[in-house]
């Protein structure tokens, strides 16, 4: 039984309406508000910043060139 439920688990597939998290490589210059911003057009930027710093565990809003981010 076990077995069989992890077999059906393992190929499970997302929802068709599930959104997936893209990914935004940081540019020289980009700040975690700008970012939001671009990516998260229409809301309160505030909330983009948030959702990005919980999405990648940042403590702080300090971000390095090259780091890569998941945007949920």
């Amino acid at each position: 039984m076990i077995c069989t439920v992890a077999l059906m688990l393992g190929m499970a597939s997302p929802s068709p309406g599930a959104a997936t998290p893209g990914h935004y490589r940081v540019k020289s210059g980009d700040t975690l508000w700008s970012i939001a911003s671009t990516h998260y057009s229409g809301g309160d930027t505030r909330d983009g910043v948030y959702k990005i710093r919980s999405a990648n565990h940042l403590s702080d809003a300090t971000i390095t060139v090259g780091q890569r981010l998941v945007l949920p």
